[in-house]
């Protein structure tokens, strides 16, 4: 299977669509909300991404499918004076699980931000998504020292 790194054009509908794809394919998953994404979000999650200066995105295509979705965000290291790279979602088509295409997807990230001056990337993961700590392990991801907690704040 041949696989090919995308950084995602939001002026692309080709990446647009397939960004939706894969996120609604995430939402679908147990992993995520466990259903389908909210009618009329779709539309708002694209301007929303088009109006912020911090998104990267990247996709995996497989052959003519597109198997995977990273959205990140560019943020800001102070102890290191460089960007940084923050993964916030995730996802392999179930199609394409148990092929490499995460572990690829991971590792072309890895590279885009060396090439591109970054200090590292980072990324949350759930607790209970061992299948994910798997893989994140095994593309290099340690646990940060010392440990860290994702806290959220919710209104």
């Amino acid at each position: 299977m041949h696989l090919t790194f995308v950084e995602i054009d939001l002026e692309n509908q080709e990446h647009v669509d397939a960004l939706i794809v894969l996120l609604d394919c995430y939402m679908q998953d147990p992993m995520g909300i466990s259903d389908p994404m909210p009618e009329g979000l779709a539309p708002k999650i694209i301007s929303g991404l088009r109006e912020y200066p911090g998104y990267l995105g990247f996709l995996v295509k497989a052959g003519d499918r597109y198997a995977a979705l990273a959205n990140c965000n560019r943020n800001f290291s102070t102890f290191k004076a460089k960007y940084l790279i923050n993964i916030h979602d995730f996802i392999v088509h179930p199609d394409f699980r148990g092929q490499g295409v995460g572990q690829f997807l991971l590792d072309e990230i890895a590279s885009y931000g060396e090439r591109n001056g970054y200090c590292r990337v980072n990324l949350e993961v759930r607790h209970d998504n061992e299948n994910a700590q798997k893989l994140y392990i095994k593309a290099g991801f340690v646990e940060c020292n010392p440990p860290m907690y994702f806290w959220e704040r919710v209104w």
